[in-house]
């Protein structure tokens, strides 16, 4: 039979062996699978249709009967009340029983009954003056459950239609024509009248409403009133809003009451003070607040409450209203109250203080005519080296920042002090002519006192009369705890000039006995006295249970954030010596316990690095470095790596061969041959030393400003070229390769002779650069945005405008510093803005990529918490060594012989004599021909690995060996020279090896 082109009856052979039979079985039981599975599917979707239909057919029940309960109200009682007498409002009545059933405050119609039945209600109660017999009749004890469970309900319903129709009211929400008959006061007056506190059921009618969140719900009234309020014709005038909140907030904290207290997120604090100006609403709920104990019950809440204000603050109104901002003004205002009273108690005065404290903490600097701006902190970089960036923080609201600044006057931060402290003979006055920044005139009261306590040596005092902390807790706790964080945000604000020169807030002597204290304190802290480990966030509160450990805490924290900003002043113009930073009691021990991790000294090391000497630190740093090269397996990881390079090519062919190098091979040994400009190897093999010249000559060559990638300031110092991008087309590839080098360097111990500016040097630290940052790059620039700062014309008239023109190789090119900035003049209420922007544009965004690049390859090598523990100047050292000459005493002291040399031989006589005259030009000279480096170990010539020798040269008992020069073996830190008998020999010879520029030929 012939193939008829139908393939269907084509014999099917399963490769896997199985039969037809076997197929088929598996088949069946796979489609009964699905079909289970279908079933199973089809049995949920019915059950939830089951219930569906229930809950509809419920909902539809419920509904129908709430509907036929409503049409027998109207038969019954009348569609507006009509009839309707005062024994209908009895126990023994239908009518609130059927009138709460039905209500729905978004019907229309059960709107107007609910209001006309409140109508009556008040006028029964004002005919017969006693609500009590009005709802619960002759006998109410025996019928009180019934009795409050109404009134409850119709209390509720009342509140709940205003805050449900609060859109349509929003002209009568917060009116303070009592007399009107508006729904909303009708409503208001009925829920007023019956928690009124004489009545039996009052804490039960107030409970309730607590349960339902009732703050949440005035909250959103009072918001929403708030934007038709006219306040100009409410002087003096209480509104029924203000007469029902007062009702409310009268049963918390109070001992008689037995309402149960609420969770702070739902309370009068949270939902309520964190609505902007909500005293200039309600002012005579402010007396009530203050005068029943409420302002230091709802302080110890959040002074006590342990979950962060994200979860306890309601969303904020807009970015200008955030609420923790509102809740401090609110607070300040009322607290400024509470401070004349004299009951006010010092637990109060210590719970505000620690509320106060951590919303200071992030609210943005208030911006003065005088002073810095709210933009200080706003404008902050985006390098995008930088891991850990936190979004912009929005600008206050200047009505907002107004009500914080006028609030904390002299006279308020004096009564806090007093209560505080147990009182101070300072003068109000004398804060007068400060600052008018709100946080200096804290700062100059909280100093005084200090220093009062510092001198006279009464801290314990200060302790034993605590009612907050216990008599043997330090003294100094709650002050530091107080004053640290806002003289850290003050720091923020001021100028160089202002601290400098005009020394404000506070003197340089001031500052340098701060020090001390703060020194002293750390120490005592962290590690003569610790508390036990404990874990908390920036956002935890005091904990009832472990104050003493928390404030310790706090401390420690701020005062290492505020020793360390003052140690960033220092280096930028000094007026302490560095060692003022140092704690006294680091010794031996405590160097051995912080080179191992997890120990009390590690932790020290890591928070608070400049309590421990430098050199101490650096040991340290030197230890880690060598952990990792000589920890297990590092001789398998790390390989040797060989390259020629061309000495009149270095930069080129050493970025075209080190760049390919993964980075176990960076940590590894690499190997350097140099070849000549004829094309020739250079003699000697490279045992360290010839690297060690590579790694001079090549940064040498590198980082000079004729390649274009740095550029200078104008005290020589060097930071990356804005411009290096028009020059070199891989310009971002070679910053990679120069962070390389640089970290290879620090991480042999080669030092080399690189000036950077400090602001660079902080983009290794992955540190902001700030206003004050400026005169180290731009001097004129900066005292001209101080003119403007301090300028007290019409800015406006000065034609400027926010844009900043580059000048690079004779180019200028215009750069807005925000979009749309050249049509954005500025003036004097703009100006502090544009001040930051210019600056952070040249510190930050100028650099951002080139800085950004470099760091990513000085990290390869160099991790950053190893240099976290150096503030910028001492990075410097790390990196070049100190400028000062070379000790040649402690060379010679640190120094071996051999070939029949000895310290006292005539020739070794001649040679440090020579040594020592040398100028310190040749005599970096000479230490690089010998070590291959012109800087000697930052710690000293007996760190020099190995030590320095000087050995007889070899054959040189002849006298035409006489004649030879001196010759070196870099990677032995070895001198070869021949015995002289003369010193102008022996100087004539040392200095024409020195200069000689031949490479290792000489060696």
């Amino acid at each position: 039979m012939f193939f008829s082109g139908d393939p269907s009856n084509r014999k099917r052979v399963d490769l896997g062996g199985r039969s037809s039979k076997e197929r088929d079985r598996k088949k069946l039981l796979e489609e009964a699978k699905l079909e289970r599975s279908r079933r199973s599917w089809m049995r949920q979707q019915n059950s939830a249709a089951l219930i569906i239909q229930k809950c509809f057919r419920g909902r539809k029940v419920v509904k129908a009967e709430r509907g036929n309960v409503r049409e027998q109200f109207y038969t019954t009682y009348g569609k507006h009340c009509e009839r309707v007498d005062r024994q209908c409002f009895g126990p023994d009545s239908d009518f609130l029983r059927d009138l709460l059933y039905f209500l729905s405050p978004q019907n229309v119609s059960d709107f107007s009954t609910l209001v006309e039945a409140c109508r009556l209600l008040s006028q029964f109660a004002k005919d017969s003056g006693d609500v009590l017999n009005l709802f619960g009749g002759p006998d109410y004890s025996s019928k009180h459950a019934l009795v409050n469970y109404r009134v409850k309900k119709l209390v509720y319903a009342c509140i709940q239609a205003v805050h449900h129709n609060r859109y349509q009211l929003k002209d009568q929400l917060l009116s303070t024509s009592l007399d009107s008959g508006t729904s909303t006061i009708i409503l208001l007056k009925a829920a007023a009248l019956l928690i009124d506190p004489k009545l039996p059921w009052s804490c039960k009618i107030v409970s309730y409403l607590m349960q339902q969140n009732i703050y949440r719900i005035f909250r959103e009234i009072v918001i929403t009133g708030k934007e038709s309020l006219n306040c100009e014709g409410c002087v003096g005038k209480v509104s029924l809003m203000e007469r029902v909140l007062a009702l409310v907030i009268a049963h918390t904290g109070q001992g008689h009451c037995v309402c149960q207290d609420i969770d702070l997120q739902w309370s009068f604090a949270s939902q309520i003070l964190t609505i902007p100006f909500f005293w200039q609403i309600f002012p005579y709920l402010k007396e009530i607040y203050v005068s029943r104990g409420l302002c230091q019950h709802y302080l110890n809440k959040m002074a006590t409450c342990t979950k962060s204000y994200e979860k306890v603050l309601p969303i904020d109104i807009s970015a200008e209203f955030p609420a923790y901002a509102c809740l401090l003004g609110n607070l300040l205002e009322a607290v400024g109250v509470a401070l004349t009273r004299p009951a006010c108690s010092y637990d109060m005065a210590i719970d505000f203080a620690t509320v106060a404290t951590l919303l200071l903490e992030v609210l943005p600097p208030i911006q003065t005519s005088n002073t810095g701006s709210r933009e200080e902190n706003s404008v902050l970089g985006d390098d995008d080296m930088i891991t850990d960036d936190e979004p912009a923080v929005a600008p206050l609201s200047k009505e907002l920042e107004k009500q914080i600044s006028n609030a904390i006057d002299p006279r308020f931060l004096l009564q806090l002090t007093n209560v505080l402290f147990g009182g101070s003979s300072l003068d109000a006055d004398s804060c007068k002519d400060k600052f008018l920044a709100y946080r200096t005139e804290l700062v100059s009261v909280l100093w005084n006192f200090m220093k009062q306590c510092h001198e006279k040596q009464n801290w314990s005092s200060l302790s034993a009369v605590s009612q907050y902390l216990p008599s043997d807790a330090f003294g100094w706790l709650l002050p530091l705890a107080v004053f640290c964080p806002v003289y850290k945000h003050m720091l923020m604000i001021v100028d160089n000039e202002e601290f400098y020169e005009q020394e404000k807030p506070l003197s340089l002597n001031d500052i340098r006995l701060l020090i001390v204290i703060l020194r002293q304190a750390l120490w005592q802290i962290l590690w003569l006295n610790p508390v036990a480990p404990m874990k908390f966030t920036t956002n935890t509160l005091f904990l009832k249970k472990h104050r003493v450990e928390f404030v310790q805490y706090r401390v420690s924290v701020v005062a290492s954030e505020l020793l360390s900003q003052l140690q960033d002043w220092n280096n930028r113009r000094q007026f302490a010596h560095p060692s003022d930073f140092h704690a006294d009691g680091v010794n031996d021990h405590f160097i051995s316990q912080a080179m191992i991790e997890n120990t009390r000294a590690y932790d020290i090391l890591k928070q608070a690095p400049f309590l421990v000497p430098f050199t101490s630190r650096v040991k340290l740093f030197t230890s880690q470095l060598a952990a990792i090269k000589e920890r297990p397996g590092s001789h398998s990881l790390f390989n040797r790596s060989s390259f020629k390079i061309r000495r009149d090519h270095i930069l080129e062919d050493a970025f075209n061969q080190l760049s390919t190098l993964p980075e176990e091979d960076l940590r590894g040994v690499i190997r350097v041959t140099f070849v000549n400009e004829f094309g020739v190897e250079e003699a000697g093999i490279d045992g360290g030393g010839i690297f060690k010249d590579f790694m001079e000559n090549i940064t040498r060559a590198a980082f000079d400003m004729q390649y274009g990638l740095f550029k200078e300031t104008i005290d020589h110092l060097l930071y990356p070229n804005p411009g290096s991008g028009m020059i070199h087309e891989q310009h971002l590839q070679f910053f990679h390769f120069l962070g390389i080098i640089l970290g290879k360097a620090m991480f042999e111990g080669i030092l080399v002779d690189i000036p950077f500016a400090t602001f660079f040097l902080s983009k290794l630290k992955q540190k902001h650069n700030y206003l004050n940052d400026l005169p180290s790059l731009d001097p004129e620039l900066y005292r001209h945005l101080i003119f403007l700062k301090r300028y007290e014309g019409d800015l406006s008239e000065l034609e400027l405008y926010f844009v900043i023109v580059n000048n690079e190789f004779g180019e200028q090119t215009a750069e807005e510093l925000i979009p749309g900035g050249k049509n954005i003049r500025v003036v004097n209420d703009n100006v502090i803005t544009f001040i930051h922007l210019v600056a952070n544009h040249r510190l930050n965004t100028q650099i951002r990529q080139q800085s950004s690049h470099f760091l990513r390859g000085f990290q390869q090598l160099i991790q950053k918490d190893w240099i976290d523990m150096f503030n910028e100047h001492e990075l410097q050292l790390l990196i070049s060594g100190s400028v000062d000459g070379i000790d040649v005493d402690d060379l010679r002291s640190n120094t071996n012989y051999a070939g029949g040399y000895h310290h006292e031989h005539y020739v070794i006589d001649m040679f440090w004599e020579i040594l020592k005259n040398f100028s310190l030009e040749n005599q970096r000279k000479f230490l690089k021909f010998v070590t291959g480096c012109s800087r000697g170990p930052l710690l000293g010539f007996k760190y020099l690995e190995p030590l320095f020798c000087i050995q007889r040269a070899a054959g040189s008992a002849s006298e035409e060996a006489l004649d030879r020069l001196p010759t070196s073996a870099t990677c032995m830190n070895l001198l070869k020279l021949p015995p002289y008998r003369s010193k102008e020999h022996m100087e004539q010879k040392l200095l024409y090896s020195i200069n000689a520029e031949a490479g290792f030929d000489l060696s």
